[in-house]
């Protein structure tokens, strides 16, 4: 096996590879594989959450129109198309033309049409609602992407500077199946003298920033794929703002304030007969020790400028001290299914704050866990 295909491999074994164990995984036709069931995120257990963590919320009010109906039956878990890098594009909207990337003169569809393929594995892209940049006016101003599993902010983003921005920061990115903390020293920051093999691309017109949310949860609000999305993803916003909201870990469009948990609309990821979709993006906490490296020159933010980062969360966890480790990248992304609003205080509960799944045989599609190498 040669060295280029053998990292080639590596970079396709992307999300739900456990890597202690090869022999235990199920490789797919497109070259990512599946965990065992039960070993991706662990399941909440009534003897150390309490009685009631399996159970929906009792003081919800808000409920889907009575003809919202889902697909029940279908096994859900390993069923989704793997990636390894993910940009939300700031549309300002709630929801698109069919095809986000038929969208004409968009960055989404520069993405589709550039020529310019990512080197690290296949990239999944959304169109999303956050704002667009002031003095925006039509698409081929600048706008801004978020980039994940990184949790990096690019901006200054046009439909021209696509093919620099998968040379200069996709590609240098983390992905899904990074280890974390990085164990080999990464700069996984952008080089403006970057350029792709086959296009000329000028020093970088781009600023970034890290991210200020620990968490991000991500709905599918597309309508125009299916009206069960549009009509769902509001209501559970609602849902998850009142629980949110008495922790101190609501964070609205415009509110940048470190840590929290921001709440955006996306377009459609697949599986809409599922609905609702939702995808939970968790930051990892590093050592000091790794702050200071060269991996993570710039996108660090301290646990000690968060207020919340060792408050509420660690409340629910009952641990943590102030100022201990910093946030890093995404470790982990928690994919999950026909999510109803009484489901919501659960998943603020046990999924965002701690990684556990409440209702993994009817609700959990699937995700990566890069601490653990799932």
């Amino acid at each position: 096996m040669t060295s280029a295909f053998s990292s080639a491999l590596k970079r396709g074994k992307a999300f739900l590879t456990p890597t202690q164990s090869f022999t235990s995984l199920s490789l797919s036709d497109s070259g990512f594989s599946k965990a065992p069931e039960g070993t991706l995120f662990p399941q909440v257990d009534p003897a150390i959450d309490g009685d009631d963590c399996d159970h929906d919320c009792a003081s919800c009010t808000i409920r889907y129109p009575s003809k919202f109906k889902v697909e029940e039956n279908d096994k859900l878990y390993g069923h989704v198309n793997g990636w390894s890098t993910h940009i939300l594009v700031a549309t300002g909207k709630t929801d698109w033309v069919r095809d986000v990337s038929d969208e004409k003169g968009s960055v989404m569809e520069a993405v589709k049409d550039c020529g310019v393929e990512p080197n690290n594995g296949k990239l999944m892209l959304s169109a999303s609602n956050i704002p667009l940049p002031t003095g925006y006016d039509t698409a081929s101003d600048p706008t801004s992407v978020l980039l994940l599993p990184a949790f990096t902010i690019i901006e200054n983003v046009t439909p021209s500077s696509v093919p620099a921005l998968i040379s200069q920061h996709i590609n240098r990115a983390p992905t899904n199946t990074t280890p974390f903390p990085a164990t080999s020293n990464v700069n996984f920051s952008p080089d403006p003298d970057s350029t792709n093999s086959s296009t000329v691309v000028p020093r970088s017109p781009f600023q970034s920033r890290p991210c200020p949310h620990k968490y991000l949860i991500l709905l599918c609000s597309q309508r125009t794929r299916d009206a069960r999305c549009g009509q769902s993803a509001p209501l559970l916003r609602r849902e998850l703002e009142r629980h949110l909201r008495p922790l101190g870990l609501y964070r609205d469009l415009h509110d940048e304030r470190p840590g929290g948990v921001g709440i955006y609309f996306i377009s459609h990821v697949g599986g809409h007969k599922y609905s609702a979709n939702m995808m939970i993006y968790r930051r990892g906490s590093l050592p000091m020790a790794a702050a200071a490296s060269e991996s993570y020159p710039t996108e660090a933010m301290t646990a000690s400028s968060a207020n919340d980062i060792n408050g509420s969360e660690e409340k629910e966890k009952g641990k943590g001290k102030e100022g201990e480790g910093i946030m890093g990248d995404a470790n982990q992304c928690i994919w999950l299914a026909r999510v109803r609003p009484e489901d919501c205080e659960g998943i603020i509960k046990f999924t965002v704050l701690q990684g556990k799944v409440v209702k993994p045989e009817k609700q959990l599609r699937g995700g990566f866990d890069r601490e653990k190498g799932l």
